[in-house]
């Protein structure tokens, strides 16, 4: 990753929920950073280092930590980290004041705001090139933040003011997706300049990673057309991902999968109850976990592996997965079993980043083709489970989980230890329009 300067403290002091911001004299003000393509681009970087970087703060340490958590995809092997601890217990041990909890809605709702401050002013970019490709950046971000919150929280709110309102889930994801469209629609018009190209973070593919993310968040908001029609439009043999160095880390392999002191996979199964085992033979289940790890090895791998290990925004499994799912649930099961098998017979490497050993997407399964029963149930289970293997540790989970139907708390064989997290109680102190009643 670039080393930068990030002229983020400036434009941080804001959440959602109350309008204050301290200034430090040292530094540049808002208003002069966001007047001029290089201010613009250098927010541009400076919001990907918080999605993505600052270990155990991190919206992308966050997800994975309570995606997996919640869903017995991940384990504890140190009780004394507190909060994730809680958060595997689940239920009323997820209080508001959890850190876990507090980091995955602090750092989202700013990752938001300074996205939204990046968009109000993209018409300061004098060239419609670099415009256009910091009207994309931004709105990735913006759209990683609120699909992000959108996993964990039932409502949330996607605008800065004071007493912020709330919105539910789906119209915050729909909201996510409409700036996308409107990026892509602007992307494609004008491609990015070489000005831009040059002084961002490189790694994210533009045009397929908004599409990627319409796809991703349309099916989470139940727009099946509109996921299946952006699955279809991603170039399955681009790849984009966040990129990380010694300095800055991938945050998963730095706080968790780099030792033995966090958390680690429950087991090579993945956490996954007996009936939804992997297959034998799956190929995605060493590349994922080591089934035989040493005393102080980790048993996870994939993708964080090293602090340079680049972390993919989407996969193309996960575009097949998205295209199988939407035809499914719009009873076309001939097509989604004709998706679905392209990810079950895959037989290609594993895809790793030039000539190094890091890799951005998993191996092919190399399964047999789906010989189930051809009835949406059916189908519908067994794309499940292959999106919890091809998407392990990614932080989808929790919400495959209450998408899929799989049994909630409470319930026999439960899958999952909450539906939703309670709102950060440095919200509810600061924003009066929380909701009165956390989920429970």
């Amino acid at each position: 990753m670039k080393k930068i300067l990030v002229l983020l403290a400036v434009l941080t002091a804001t959440t959602s929920g109350c309008e204050k911001e301290y200034l430090n004299p040292s530094t540049a003000s808002a208003a002069q950073v966001l007047t001029n393509s290089d201010g613009l681009i250098t927010v541009c970087n400076g919001i990907q280092s918080r999605f993505t970087t600052g270990g155990a703060l991190s919206p992308l340490y966050n997800t994975v930590a309570s995606g997996g958590l919640t869903t017995r995809e991940l384990l504890i092997i140190n009780q004394g980290n507190i909060e994730e601890f809680n958060v595997s217990l689940g239920a009323g041990n997820i209080t508001n004041i959890n850190g876990v909890v507090r980091n995955l809605w602090t750092q989202c709702q700013l990752v938001r705001a300074n996205a939204d401050l990046v968009l109000a002013n993209a018409n300061n970019a004098a060239d419609p090139g670099t415009r256009s490709g910091i009207v994309a950046y931004a709105s990735v971000f913006r759209a990683l933040a609120i699909g992000t919150m959108a996993q964990y929280f039932e409502q949330l709110p996607i605008v800065t003011q004071e007493n912020a309102p709330f919105v539910t889930r789906v119209q915050a994801l729909q909201s996510a997706v409409a700036q996308l469209e409107a990026a892509a629609t602007q992307l494609s018009a004008t491609p990015v300049s070489a000005d831009f190209t040059s002084k961002i973070i490189g790694g994210i593919n533009l045009p397929n990673t908004l599409q990627a993310l319409i796809a991703r968040y349309s099916l989470m908001a139940g727009d099946y057309d509109k996921a299946l029609a952006a699955a279809g439009r991603v170039d399955l043999t681009s790849r984009s991902y966040f990129s990380f160095d010694d300095l800055a880390r991938n945050p998963v392999f730095e706080v968790a999968f780099g030792n033995r002191n966090v958390f680690e996979p429950t087991d090579v199964n993945l956490g996954l109850p007996a009936a939804l085992a992997p297959e034998a033979g799956d190929r995605r289940i060493p590349f994922y976990t080591r089934a035989n790890p040493t005393a102080t090895q980790n048993r996870g791998t994939g993708f964080y592996t090293a602090s340079g290990a680049p972390i993919p925004v989407y996969l193309p499994g996960e575009m097949l997965l998205i295209r199988a799912e939407a035809y499914a649930r719009k009873s076309d099961l001939p097509n989604a079993v004709l998706e679905l098998n392209k990810v079950r017979t895959s037989t290609a490497p594993a895809t790793f980043l030039g000539n190094t050993t890091l890799p951005t997407a998993p191996p092919g399964a190399g399964l047999a083709p789906y010989a189930g029963p051809l009835t949406a149930d059916a189908v519908l289970l067994d794309i499940y489970r292959n999106r919890q293997v091809e998407l392990a540790f990614q932080g989808f989970r929790l919400e495959d989980s209450r998408r899929f139907g799989r049994p909630g708390p409470g319930t026999t064989g439960a899958e999952r230890n909450r539906n939703f997290f309670p709102y950060p109680r440095v919200e509810r102190e600061n924003n009066t329009s929380t909701p009165a009643t956390d989920p429970a």
